[in-house]
């Protein structure tokens, strides 16, 4: 369905689909392309969030059963907590999905993976001077000695690497080059780039991966797929994943409903759609199976989905009736981009405060009622009502209470509460870091 509705309405004169002309379709585009999750990585880093291993455990088979290639479970090295919840998903079974946890280039880091019985390391580093520097107290020659190392040091006990490189988009081409073929010669499987804070536009992303490109050997070219990680501080993650694919990235991270640190990463359902729908290339991702799994993440998160979310927001599929039913569900793509069934959703449509009353009554005339002027009135009337007899401040004072309760939900402390937490329990006032005040 997905790959014949457009064409045929085009065929039928009644759409121009550019998409499809061959001088819009860069010429580096991959034939496959593989969604790499990070929800259990990335997502869990929303301040509200917490998952169970039992939603571990649903969404992951959710996940797999929907065909994404690669699960990110976590970074073990991080707790106690995520790394018994690691050790257990491993023992999990998988029909399609291949699990992979994240380690810093360090022996405990890495160690933390392997206990967990991990086969697939990412490693995670940055190689750029604002990093290396004020972060890690490295040289430049040490970071990227103790990236090599900790490859070798997976490959013989046994596990394979990606390689990831952190902060990528804020790389000279030079370094990035430098490292990724040091990676690739030490042993890693793929090579990724991270828009770390959602840096970079997509027309940038495009130069730096055609660079990228261009400048790797052609060994790594031909053996070693390239995938992209992008951060949605700007609201650019999924056009600036798309725009690396354009450029011949394979492997996608993406995060249900984008959710994440800070502003979260690329979005699996627009990655997904956008890939499927607009460019034609195939993901292995049932897409009925979106709406599914967007639903239970939701419920997981406790972290509601935006009414105006791209693909599984409650609007986007939701139309006021302005004018004939009938014509509007007789052909639904006049309002809507792709049929909804695609997606695991459908077409709904109600009747609002914008729906004129010649308009109902000419559907209630369809309908073989006769209503009398005081019955239309009175519908009408009731039709309007719960909008315009709506109290504004009790509207906001429920907003404020909504918003009040999602804050609560928020299990950490802000460093000013966190502080103040230590002097009542230790009775002791914080001192001095260095030049800066640890307490506002």
């Amino acid at each position: 369905m997905r790959k014949t509705i457009f064409k045929k309405l085009e065929a039928q004169g009644l759409i121009a689909n550019y998409n499809r002309l061959r001088k819009n379709l860069p010429p580096k585009l991959p034939e496959r392309v593989f969604i790499w999750d990070e929800t259990f990585r990335e997502g869990i880093k929303a301040p509200t969030v917490y998952l169970t291993y039992v939603e571990q455990v649903k969404l992951a088979k959710l996940m797999d059963e929907s065909g994404i290639a690669i699960i990110n479970v976590g970074f073990p090295a991080l707790s106690e907590e995520i790394k018994r919840a690691v050790s257990r998903i491993v023992n999990e079974s998988f029909e399609h999905a291949k699990l992979t946890a994240s380690a810093e280039p360090t022996k405990q880091s890495i160690d933390a993976c392997l206990e967990c019985g991990i086969k697939e390391i990412t490693l995670e580093s940055p190689i750029n001077g604002l990093n290396i520097q004020y972060r890690y107290k490295l040289t430049k020659k040490q970071a990227l000695q103790r990236i090599v190392e900790s490859i070798t040091y997976c490959k013989d006990h046994g596990a394979n690497v990606n390689f990831m490189l952190m902060d990528g988009t804020r790389t000279t081409i030079e370094d990035i080059l430098l490292v990724l073929q040091q990676a690739a010669d030490a042993g890693a499987i793929r090579l990724g780039i991270a828009d770390s804070v959602g840096f970079i536009r997509p027309l940038s992303m495009r130069y730096l991966m055609s660079h990228i490109r261009d400048g790797l050997s052609d060994t790594i070219k031909k053996k070693i797929p390239i995938s992209i990680h992008c951060h949605n501080d700007f609201g650019l993650a999924t056009a600036n994943a798309l725009a690396a694919m354009e450029e011949g990235a394979s492997y996608i991270h993406t995060c249900i409903a984008g959710f994440g640190e800070r502003a979260g990463i690329a979005p699996f359902e627009e990655v997904v759609t956008s890939t499927e729908l607009l460019y034609n290339i195939d993901t292995g991702i049932d897409l009925g199976k979106i709406a599914r799994i967007s639903q239970s993440a939701e419920k997981a998160f406790a972290l509601p989905i935006q009414f105006h979310k791209p693909i599984i927001g409650e609007n986007i599929f939701a139309h006021e009736v302005e004018e004939d039913v009938e014509e509007m569900l007789a052909h639904p793509l006049v309002f809507e981009p792709f049929p909804p069934e695609i997606v695991g959703r459908e077409t709904t449509v109600f009747i609002g405060r914008n729906t004129g009353q010649n308009l109902i009554q000419e559907m209630l005339e369809k309908a073989g009622i006769r209503a009398s002027p005081r019955q239309m009135d009175e519908l009408f009337r009731r039709i309007k009502g719960p909008h315009e007899g709506l109290d504004k401040g009790e509207a906001q004072m429920t907003y404020y209470q909504v918003k009040k309760l999602m804050k609560d939900l928020q299990k950490g402390y802000a460093m000013d509460e966190f502080w103040r937490l230590v002097e009542q329990v230790t009775r002791q006032k914080p001192k001095m870091f260095a030049d800066k005040k640890v307490v506002p």
